[in-house]
């Protein structure tokens, strides 16, 4: 992949065919969406046919997180020299023979392997993706043209995750990847057809791509994306038991909520990336701030029925809203490599989700359900303190230039 083909915000195209463009792409993250969360619903089913403990088969969700987390970057550097349209053929290819392969999975250890090898597909098409799609806007429009790809996940939570789940519950779980390879296909084919040429030049070593991460401007930026998701996993990874025990609803209510959660992050989506091409570092210190303060409301909202369901709203909305700038701001720290910052800010993201979700059991085990709320807030507080540093050494940066 020759990651210097675009600089962000550099157009190589004609503004007005960006749309379709950007659709593949979107098709892509809808993809991966899926065969990410659907996994969650079917688990029962998958746990069942193969004869492994639930336990066991929750292991095919840290994995996949884990090798987004380490696979990603590496598969980034090693295919550095393959063309960024080109690269994503490959990985859909990948994307699509690792579903198939679970499709038919004989045992366990060959899903985990076919979950492992989706897993590595999975943060560096988003990385590749961010830089391309920002490649196809104007400079002041790149935060939304991500935010546009990145609503392929989002939308995945209300559409695809929920059919997914119903196909593999009806059919059988291989019946879901059956599906989601399927989209895979799709997806190639509008990358094939819709992403145009891009402009050509000299690729970027691998010791220079690698120098561009130990930016500390850039490592701060990662560890607040460590730091966020883990605070909004400590408390979604078990968003099913706390509105059950805590705010009384019915287990089936609890996908309705969660339905209710995926409109809210695809709004949040949208505007996020608006808000941030407007003005990039005071949203993601404003977003971050608003996290805080519907975190610690939860703390209280949670015990109510109808308030609850309006805090996950806002919070969903708000969480997701601050995920555009920071993919921006992370690239244009690491100008050199975007497409390897903007994996690794996927791998830091994932690596969040995983010490979210051992945070929020400690806290279950040795405090409560109604405890992760503020223990959630407190994580996200961290990320806004360090946001908060950044702004000064921005500001302190600018002064010395």
């Amino acid at each position: 992949m020759e990651l210097s083909h675009v600089a962000p915000g550099k157009a190589t195209v004609k503004k007005q065919s960006s749309s379709l463009p950007l659709l593949s792409l979107t098709l892509g993250a809808f993809a991966i969406g899926m065969t990410e969360f659907v996994i969650m619903g079917i688990l029962p089913n998958v746990a069942d046919d193969l004869h492994v403990s639930i336990s066991a088969a929750g292991q095919l969700i840290t994995m996949y997180a884990l090798g987004v987390a380490v696979g990603a970057p590496i598969l980034t550097v090693l295919t550095h020299k393959i063309p960024q349209k080109q690269l994503l053929c490959f990985l859909m290819g990948l994307f699509i023979l690792g579903n198939a392969i679970s499709v038919f999975a004989p045992s366990y250890a060959v899903l985990m392997g076919a979950r492992l090898l989706t897993a590595l597909t999975h943060g560096t098409f988003f990385g590749v993706g961010a830089v391309i799609a920002s490649s196809l806007v104007a400079p002041d429009k790149r935060a939304g043209a991500v935010s546009m790809m990145m609503a392929g996940v989002t939308i995945s939570n209300i559409i695809g995750v929920p059919l997914g789940t119903f196909i593999g519950q009806h059919m059988g779980w291989r019946a879901s990847f059956a599906a989601i390879a399927l989209m895979g296909v799709i997806t190639l084919i509008a990358i094939v057809l819709l992403i145009p040429k891009l402009k050509k030049e000299t690729p970027v070593s691998i010791s220079k791509q690698v120098t561009a991460l130990a930016n500390p401007r850039l490592l701060l930026f990662l560890l607040i994306a460590v730091l966020g998701n883990a605070g909004l996993f400590t408390i979604f990874t078990y968003i099913t038991p706390l509105m059950v025990e805590i705010s009384g609803f019915a287990e089936h209510s609890v996908t309705w909520i969660l339905v209710l959660f995926g409109f809210g992050v695809t709004i949040g989506n949208i505007f996020g990336g608006k808000l941030a091409d407007w003005k990039l570092m005071p949203t993601v210190l404003g977003l971050y701030a608003a996290i805080c303060i519907i975190l610690a409301v939860f703390t209280f909202t949670v015990h109510n029925q109808i308030a609850a369901v309006a805090t996950v709203f806002l919070w969903g909305t708000a969480t997701f809203a601050v995920f555009p700038g920071m993919q921006v701001r992370i690239m244009s720290l690491a100008k050199s490599a975007p497409a390897l910052a903007s994996t690794t800010s996927h791998s830091a993201g994932n690596l969040g989700n995983a010490v979210g979700a051992f945070i929020g059991g400690t806290v279950i085990t040795h405090l409560s359900l109604k405890d992760l709320p503020p223990v959630g807030a407190a994580l996200v507080g961290g990320a806004l303190l360090l946001t908060m540093i950044c702004v000064l050494l921005d500001r302190k940066y600018a002064a010395k230039s």
